[in-house]
């Protein structure tokens, strides 16, 4: 691809960015960044990665746009004859785990040129574990889909107060903020997709996404043969028909007829690509296989809404967690089984249960609990229970 290509495509992607006048909290955290350092955004397809890079080119006239889909020449010298040509100093670089040379070019733009990049991705990088030495020059930030709260902005252009976990767990919750629970089933249909907002059926735009994650990105940051991800569709629709009690690696690996390592293999390269998420146990004397679930709406390629409810709380409450950025853990029973609990780092006498009904206090292995909140459908306050809807108002 030419320059000239290139300006045009920089170009159209800032008459793109017009088009989009509501912005993220992370598009103004990046927007007043100081310091020298590169900035990933790594989120999911979908999840507004592209039009924030588009917006971000919109609000800096000394900035390019690049979608690496595009390149097939040397990253390093395109960006080095833009910078001394044209005095760009801050490079937009669009799905950047398509490059495959690109942590080494990084390091070496950093090292060699005075510009500021920011890049994004679709699957999570491990750059920070590579050989090139990027953790003092890259911050990594995530996007994820829209919280209930974004959803109500964007969508309906209703303001919700934050709230903690601690002001769940104390009822510190105000009267107005139980507006949000109207919308928390269209929400988990769909709606947290930031493309929902204009395409009114957002799940066959998601299974389309889905097979790009397979076909294009998976393999980007994997050596597979072809049949593998055949063998990965499979593991998916096993998750996605299953419900979530009982899935890891061996139920995995025995349903699809691959070894464990395999399984395992593929249920980090799909969390990677923020499909699924691993949730790894607490407590003493307990197998170390994670409980598998899916991020939303996953599920709802696979089942109707109506039957895959229970799979949908835990999903939305793992994913409201991840977010925030705490780490959280499943709980066992004293006899062993998995249960719809959870624990919280940071919160680790508390537990969360989710959609079940409460049977007392509960005994875990090599655990002390002291309380139990349960996060049931509807809005019922009283005793242990709180909405389950909450937790997407949660910030911080």
């Amino acid at each position: 691809m030419n320059i000239n290509q290139l300006l045009a495509f920089d170009r159209l992607a800032r008459k793109v960015g017009q088009k989009y006048n509501k912005r993220r909290k992370l598009y103004n955290d990046i927007l007043h960044e100081a310091g020298a350092h590169f900035t990933g955004i790594v989120g999911p397809r979908g999840v507004g990665k592209t039009i924030m890079l588009k917006q971000l080119a919109l609000a800096n006239e000394k900035s390019f746009y690049i979608s690496l889909d595009t390149i097939e020449g040397d990253l390093f010298d395109l960006i080095k004859t833009l910078h001394e040509t044209m005095r760009i100093k801050l490079f937009l670089l669009d799905e950047v785990h398509v490059y495959p040379r690109f942590e080494a070019d990084l390091k070496k733009l950093y090292d060699v040129l005075d510009i500021k990049v920011i890049f994004t991705s679709s699957t999570a990088l491990g750059m920070y574990e590579s050989g090139y030495d990027l953790s003092r020059r890259v911050l990594l930030k995530s996007l994820y889909p829209f919280s209930l709260r974004e959803y109500a902005r964007f969508k309906y252009e209703q303001e919700f107060a934050d709230l903690t976990l601690q002001d769940i767990i104390a009822k510190n919750v105000s009267a107005d903020i139980f507006r949000a629970g109207e919308h928390f089933s269209e929400y988990v249909q769909g709606g947290l997709m930031p493309f929902a907002l204009q395409e009114p059926q957002p799940l066959m735009i998601l299974e389309n996404i889905l097979k790009t994650i397979i076909r294009k990105d998976i393999p980007h940051i994997a050596k597979l043969m072809t049949d593998e991800l055949d063998k990965i569709e499979q593991l998916l629709r096993f998750i996605g028909l299953s419900g979530v009690d009982g899935i890891n690696y061996s139920s995995a690996a025995r349903n699809v007829q691959i070894t464990k390592y395999k399984a395992e293999q593929y249920i980090t390269l799909l969390e990677r690509a923020f499909v699924l998420h691993r949730i790894f146990p607490r407590g003493s004397n307990v197998i170390r296989e994670p409980k598998i679930v899916m991020a939303l709406p996953y599920r709802l390629l696979y089942k109707p809404f109506n039957e895959v409810i229970g799979g949908l709380r835990e999903d939305f409450f793992v994913g409201a967690v991840t977010a925030l950025g705490k780490e959280i853990f499943y709980l066992k029973s004293m006899r062993g089984a998995k249960t719809p609990d959870y624990l919280v780092r940071d919160l680790e006498d508390i537990v969360f249960e989710i959609g079940g009904k409460s049977k007392g206090r509960s005994q875990f292995k090599g655990m002390d609990i002291k309380t139990k909140i349960i996060f049931v459908d509807g809005y019922d306050m009283k005793n242990k229970k709180r909405p389950l809807f909450l937790a997407g108002l949660i910030n911080g």
